[in-house]
C-alpha cells in the first residue's frame, strides 16, 4: 500500500509539473544581476531580457541585488522557489571564483545552468610608461629587476592568474589588493600600479583612448570583439589563460521543460544580428549557438574553471602556509 501512496504522489507531483511548464511562463519573470547597475553584467543582462521578452511572451524584469561581491544576488536565486519565474546571470567570480570563499549556498549542488551567454575575453593591460609592451619583454624586464613588479589583486580571477603567471614564468609579482577593477583602474592610469587583468570590457575604452596599454588578451584565441590584440601564446607566456564568461542560472529542481524553454530564448537571442553588435561594442563574444545550448545538454564551463581556482588557489597558500581552499574536482 505504501509503494501505491508513493507511485501515486509522484504521477501527482509529475503532472503538475508537466502542467505548469505547459503554461509557462504566464507572469514576467526576474533576472537577478548580482551587481549593482552599470556595470558590463548589468548591461548584458538588459540587453538579454529585452530581446527574451519577444520569444517568451512576458516580461523579463532585472532586479539589481549588489553586495559582497555578488554573493548576496546568487544566494537570493539558490533559495527562490525552482518555477523558472527567478535566474540569474552569473559570471566568473560568482560561479567559479567564489569557491574560495564561505558562503550560505553550494555551487555545485543549488543550481541548473540554462545557458551560456558570452565568453569575456579577460586582457592583461599596464600603465602606459612600463618598460615593455609584450609579455615577453615584461617577463625579460622583470628577470633584470627583480621584486619591482606588482600586481593588482581585485577579485578571484586576478588572484589565478597572477599565480598562474609566476607559475609559467618563475617570476615573482608583488599582489596588491583592491576593492574593484574601477579604483584599480583609476590607479593604473596613474601609473600607481603596474599590471592589471581585467575584462576587455572594462579595459577598451582606457587602451583606445591611449590611457594604458594591453599586453595581451588571455583567451586561447583573439577575440572578434578586439581581434588587434594578441594571445598569450603570441606575445611570450604560453598557457597563460583566464577568459571569463556570462551565463544563465536557475534555481536547483527548476523543471526541464522550463530549463528548456529558458535555454532556447536564449540561443533564439544570440542569434539576432543586433544583439551580437551590442555584444561586439560591449567588448563580449557572443557564445557559438553549440556553447550557448550547454544548459541544455549539461556541458557548462564552470566545473572546469573551479578545479583551475582550487588548484591554483592552493598553491598560493601552500606558498603562504595556509591551508587549500580546493574542494572541487
Amino acid at each position: 500500500m505504501k509503494r501505491f501512496w508513493a507511485a501515486l504522489s509522484f504521477l501527482i507531483l509529475a503532472g503538475a509539473a508537466a502542467a505548469q511548464a505547459q503554461t509557462y511562463p504566464s507572469r514576467p519573470i526576474t533576472l537577478v544581476v548580482p551587481f549593482p547597475p552599470g556595470g558590463s553584467t548589468d548591461a548584458a543582462a538588459r540587453i538579454m531580457a529585452e530581446r527574451m521578452r519577444a520569444t517568451l511572451g512576458q516580461s523579463v524584469v532585472i532586479e539589481n541585488v549588489g553586495g559582497a561581491g555578488g554573493s548576496i544576488g546568487v544566494g537570493r536565486v539558490a533559495r527562490a522557489a525552482p518555477d523558472g519565474y527567478t535566474f540569474d546571470i552569473g559570471q566568473w567570480d560568482t560561479h567559479v571564483g567564489s569557491i574560495i570563499y564561505k558562503l550560505d549556498y553550494d555551487l555545485e549542488k543549488d543550481f541548473e545552468p540554462i545557458a551560456l551567454v558570452s565568453n569575456n575575453p579577460q586582457l592583461m593591460v599596464a600603465k602606459n610608461d612600463l618598460p615593455a609592451n609584450t609579455l615577453a619583454e615584461l617577463v625579460a624586464w622583470m628577470k633584470e629587476n627583480p621584486g619591482k613588479i606588482n600586481f593588482v589583486n581585485q577579485n578571484a580571477a586576478a588572484n589565478v592568474t597572477g599565480v598562474l603567471f609566476e607559475n609559467l614564468t618563475k617570476q615573482k609579482v608583488q599582489f596588491i589588493p583592491y576593492r574593484g577593477a574601477g579604483p584599480a583602474m583609476t590607479d593604473l592610469i596613474s601609473g600607481t600600479v603596474d599590471l592589471l587583468v581585467v575584462q576587455g570590457a572594462v579595459a577598451l575604452p582606457q587602451i583606445r583612448a591611449g590611457k594604458i596599454k594591453a599586453l595581451a588578451n588571455l583567451s586561447a584565441t583573439r577575440s572578434a570583439s578586439m581581434p588587434d590584440i594578441p594571445t598569450a601564446d603570441e606575445t611570450g607566456v604560453p598557457g597563460l589563460y583566464m577568459s571569463g564568461w556570462f551565463g544563465f542560472w536557475a534555481p536547483k529542481g527548476t523543471p526541464k521543460d522550463i530549463i528548456a524553454k529558458l535555454n532556447a530564448a536564449t540561443v533564439e537571442a544570440l542569434a539576432d544580428p543586433a544583439i551580437q553588435k551590442r555584444f561586439t561594442e560591449l567588448g563580449l563574444d557572443v557564445a557559438p549557438a553549440r556553447a550557448a545550448d550547454a544548459g541544455r545538454t549539461g556541458r557548462f564551463p564552470e566545473g572546469r574553471d573551479r578545479k583551475m581556482v582550487a588548484d591554483h588557489q592552493g598553491r598560493r597558500h601552500r606558498r603562504a602556509g595556509a591551508v587549500s581552499a580546493g574542494r572541487y574536482g
